[in-house]
């Protein structure tokens, strides 16, 4: 598991990984909005959140402390791409509560995910991080994700 001499009083606590469930959709709510520092619409998200976690295709995750409260979540939706020749994932939200950031929280939603995938038979996994978060985008590139391309959106309005 973790090395003893690096554990955290956050590691330490009794985390465990599961599988985001419809009850998770609160708290879920409140971490998104935290993240994004913006009051989304609870009723289409809630919504939202259920089609999102009803789909097989994609995997929600819950890194769940005493209590079984969340204390971060990691999500992420896949789809065949050709190019790939089969599944492709693509991390879609990834938060953590500050008081657990640096504890290892993190890296034990990117593990199970990753062993998850693995049994998916997933070919990639990617993630769009924005350039101005260098925490998050050294985090993914301590845990084996490298720089491949640029991302680039259009909103359709």
């Amino acid at each position: 598991m973790h090395d003893e001499r690096k554990l955290t009083p956050v590691m330490k606590m009794a985390v465990k990984i599961r599988t985001a469930k419809n009850h998770d959709a609160k708290k879920i709510f409140q971490f998104l909005c935290e993240k994004e520092e913006k009051l989304f619409d609870k009723e289409l998200f809630e919504n939202n959140y259920r089609t999102c976690i009803g789909d097989p295709d994609n995997v929600y995750l819950v890194a769940a402390g005493e209590n079984n409260e969340p204390l971060g979540f990691i999500s992420a939706h896949g789809g065949i791409e050709l190019h790939e020749e089969g599944m492709v994932y693509q991390i879609q939200e990834f938060f953590v509560e500050k008081k657990c950031r640096k504890g290892g929280v993190g890296r034990l939603l990117l593990k199970e995910l990753d062993a998850l995938l693995v049994k998916k038979e997933c070919r990639l996994i990617s993630v769009s991080i924005s350039n101005y978060n260098s925490r998050t985008i050294n985090f993914f590139i301590k845990n084996g994700f490298a720089h491949s391309h640029v991302a680039l959106k259009k909103r359709n309005t």
